[in-house]
């Protein structure tokens, strides 16, 4: 048996070609998965322990130039770290943000790991951290170094004059040297200014002062030892700990990042393989039905049930086995191939070698094999129970009315189970998700069942229109495409499932994205938000420079800040009275917002009816820097997404904190948005790169963007399903072209020319196809509606909307995969000689 079914592989090896290709893709998305996000966490890990390869021990602090309650660790106490025993050297640190302009003006990197620091020499006049290729390090005011990425991306010399912003304007400096270090920020595609280390104090936090310190070891010198050393020199708002600490914590972070990633990346390969699971089944259920003869002379000649069932299963994992081991290597091609595209788009990834673990191989061939023969599992028992004189009379072929009934009850009773789940999850609002992910499961399995009874009256809708437009070959098609309901159905459902998923993640994404954009529409009046690159604070100069342009006609910022209310915090934002109505749409419940320019305050409506408040109430309040006041509510407003819930005139906040907090200005020009007025407001930033002047469609693809994004990947990821879906009709149609030699050369004979052939067959293969996509695109529908539902107490304005322009997209592109699918088996059944067909048994 192990000999006949090591022949019927090598003799079936066109048919076997379709199912060798569903396997290796799905392997190849696994392992590629695997050795992929293996290879970056050993590349993280080790640079992780290189960068701490010298710190012995390493003193963190949160202080910030902005809190006044931190302090940080001042040179006095540094000293006394220098002169412990054991300690060869201590450096203090400080960094923050640091944007450099290219020639041009425009901010290099992304701004969030765009980063400044302190050049620290030794004895030696060098930094241990640093290594410069060109110049010398930044001794004195006015000189820089940049890290050579960023000098290069700049195309910047020593001696060159170089554009840096931080916090406050932009300043020149001159570039007295590029360096190469081993620092987080740049090789994660970052860049770093390396100034001075009194002018880094200065710009991060106060003469004297640092926010860190490493500890080197002399040698012999035992990490902990100094540790025990260190710690009671600290301040308490100090953290010290050893450098090995430091690199396992940061290793551990990084494995469990990139454990995220694998999960979604694995999860995409684990529906590429269901989707193959149909196509595998399906090619084993039409080679058994092609060998039943075969088959049944194998029981007659002698070989049991469970040999026959023995010969197809062990043809499966041969299959299985070749197509894991081909995908494995086209696996570990893929991970090649997406770290070297992760370069290409400015993801730097640390150098190291390709990581192929135990684990990959194994899961590879493991899900490979595995995969294939379950797929295969169903037909060989199908074939095991088939009488040899039955087989060989071919009665065998028509499924049973019983069979029929009880595969149309169960599908039946899952699908309405799965929907009666996901619409009570629907109903559970946001703690329903979990609920709805099983109920679908359940309900697409239950559809996937009843597709072979659908397809009958779905088709049957469109018999008359085929027969119409086509003749006697979209008759043709439409009844071939319902003669066997059961491969039609196992077709489909590999569409339906690509398909449902993708309608479901384009209803949702839509929905989302018009809710985002309404959010903005409606909220916002400004022409123009202003806010830094990093994500951190403006300086109160960029606010002043506004309010003195003669192009600005509205400006108020957002200042961040917190009020204490009977020990309750609320969040609070100063801003300009007056000035704040013409740059947001705010709808007032009661009182007036006038009342701000009186030095009272406006709350939210939610806020207000929480507390009890209302206009008139006088609110004892707390600030941040603790000192205690009394505030009067002048207004209620309607809270919406773009305003704290607390809203003061900014000059009442200004008194409580030393340096503002604002997080964005908000502006209108005269004349509205207009490519004059942004350069007036460039111009009156004073062309600072790592200031960011966004217009009302850059607000709203900042806001709404990610969901694009998210879009956009999850379309590439379900590529690969789609693919295997295609695979599928082509095998179908392949098989079911051999199956009906002999019917295509009758056709032929009594006068259906060549042309009509290939017709019938793409018209067939048109057919199942949009049938498979119009279930998927039902269901995709259904779930994404239920979805929404979960989110919709989150997004204000939230309205279903459905893509029916990407809908009609999706349709038209089944449709023309069922044309490509056919290109081969059309061409094949109109080669056919019909005299020979005839003769074909």
């Amino acid at each position: 048996m192990f000999r006949t079914a090591l022949r019927n592989v090598l003799a079936h090896k066109a048919r076997l070609l379709m199912t060798v290709l569903a396997v290796m893709l799905g392997v190849a998305f696994v392992s590629g998965t695997l050795v992929f996000t293996d290879t970056l966490g050993n590349a993280f890990r080790n640079q992780s322990a290189k960068s701490y390869d010298d710190v012995a021990v390493a003193v963190t602090t949160h202080a910030d130039r902005r809190d006044e309650k931190t302090s940080g660790i001042d040179a006095a106490t540094l000293k006394k770290i220098r002169s412990l025993d054991g300690v060869a050297a201590a450096t203090g640190r400080v960094s923050g943000f640091a944007g450099v302009a290219d020639p041009g003006g425009k901010l290099i990197g992304n701004g969030w790991s765009n980063t400044g620091g302190n050049f620290s020499p030794g004895a030696n006049g060098k930094d241990a951290s640093y290594t410069f290729v060109d110049g010398r390090g930044p001794v004195g005011d006015g000189l820089i170094a940049l890290d050579k990425e960023t000098a290069k991306k700049g195309a910047y010399e020593v001696g060159d004059r170089v554009r840096v912003a931080t916090n406050g304007p932009v300043k020149e400096y001159t570039l007295s040297g590029i360096f190469t270090t081993e620092d987080g920020a740049v090789n994660a595609g970052g860049s770093l200014v390396l100034f001075d280390t009194p002018v880094a104090q200065q710009l991060y936090l106060k003469p004297g002062w640092f926010q860190a310190v490493t500890v080197t070891a002399a040698a012999g010198a035992s990490d902990q030892k100094l540790l025990d050393a260190v710690e009671p020199l600290l301040p308490e708002d100090a953290t010290a700990r050893t450098g090995k600490v430091l690199a396992d914590d940061q290793a551990k972070q990084i494995e469990d990042g990139l454990g995220n990633l694998n999960t979604m990346l694995l999860a995409f390969a684990a529906i590429a393989l269901f989707v193959g699971i149909f196509l595998i089944a399906n090619t084993f259920t039409m080679l058994v039905a092609q060998r039943t003869k075969e088959l049944a002379l194998l029981r007659a000649v002698g070989a049991s049930r469970r040999q026959v069932k023995r010969s197809v299963l062990l043809e499966a994992a041969v299959v299985g086995a070749l197509a894991s081991v081909i995908g494995f290597v086209l696996g570990v091609g893929l991970a090649t191939g997406l770290r070297s595209a992760m370069s290409l788009i400015g993801g730097k990834i640390p150098a190291g070698p390709l990581v192929i673990s135990p684990v990959a191989i194994g899961a590879a061939l493991g899900v490979g094999i595995l995969i294939t023969v379950l797929a295969a599992w169903l037909p060989a028992r199908r074939a095991a129970k088939i009488a040899p004189v039955a087989a060989m009379s071919s009665v065998h072929a028509v499924a049973t009315t019983k069979s029929l009934v009880v595969r149309n009850s169960i599908g039946g009773v899952l699908t309405l189970l799965g929907a009666a789940g996901i619409v009570a999850g629907a109903a559970a609002g946001s703690d329903g998700r979990t609920i709805i992910g099983a109920g679908a499961f359940v309900a697409l399995i239950g559809v996937i069942v009843l597709i072979p009874l659908l397809s009958r009256p779905v088709i049957a809708l469109v018999r008359p229109l085929l027969q119409k437009l086509f003749g006697v070959s979209g008759k043709l098609a439409a009844q071939n495409a319902v003669r066997n309901p059961r491969r039609t159905g196992a077709t489909a459902s590999a569409l339906a499932i690509g398909l449902t998923l993708v309608t479901g993640i384009s209803v949702l994404g839509v929905t989302l994205g018009q809710a985002v954009d309404r959010m903005t529409t409606d909220n916002i009046k400004a022409d123009y938000m202003i806010s830094m690159a990093s994500g951190d604070s403006l300086d109160e100069s960029a606010l002043t420079a506004l309010e003195k342009s003669d192009a600005v006609s509205a400006v108020s910022p957002q200042q961040a800040a917190s009020i204490r209310v009977e020990g309750t915090y609320h969040a609070a934002s100063g801003v300009t009275p007056g000035d704040v109505q013409k740059v947001f749409s705010v709808k007032t419940v009661s009182g007036s917002l006038d009342s701000l320019a009186d030095g009272e305050i406006a709350v939210g409506d939610k806020t207000a009816k929480s507390n009890g408040w209302k206009p008139g109430t006088s609110l004892p309040v707390t600030y941040d820097d603790d000192k205690k006041g009394t505030l009067k509510v002048g207004a209620v407003y309607k809270e919406n997404e773009f305003l704290s819930p607390v809203l003061m005139p900014k000059n009442i906040l200004d008194a409580h904190q030393s340096r503002p907090d604002i997080r964005e200005i908000w502006l209108k020009t005269d004349g509205g948005a207009s490519k004059a007025n942004e350069q007036a407001v460039v111009d009156a930033l004073g062309d600072n790169p790592a200031m960011s002047v966004m217009d009302r469609q850059d607000i709203r693809d900042m806001f709404g963007g990610f969901v694009s994004t998210a879009l956009n990947i999850m379309y590439g990821l379900l590529a690969m399903a789609l693919i295997i879906a295609v695979l599928g009709v082509v095998n179908t149609l392949a098989m079911s072209v051999f199956e009906r030699q002999q019917e295509i050369g009758m056709l032929r004979a009594i006068g259906l020319d060549r042309r009509k052939v290939k017709r019938m067959i793409r018209l067939e293969a048109v057919v199942i196809s949009v049938f498979g996509a119009v279930i998927g695109v039902a269901l995709g529908t259904f779930l994404g509606w239920a979805i929404g539902r979960t989110l919709a107490s989150a997004i204000p304005g939230y309205a279903l909307v459905i893509p029916w322009d990407r809908i009609a997209v999706f349709l038209v592109l089944a449709a023309l995969v069922g044309v490509l699918a056919s290109l081969w088996p059309a061409r094949s059944a109109a080669k056919l000689n019909m005299l020979t067909a005839i003769k074909t048994e």
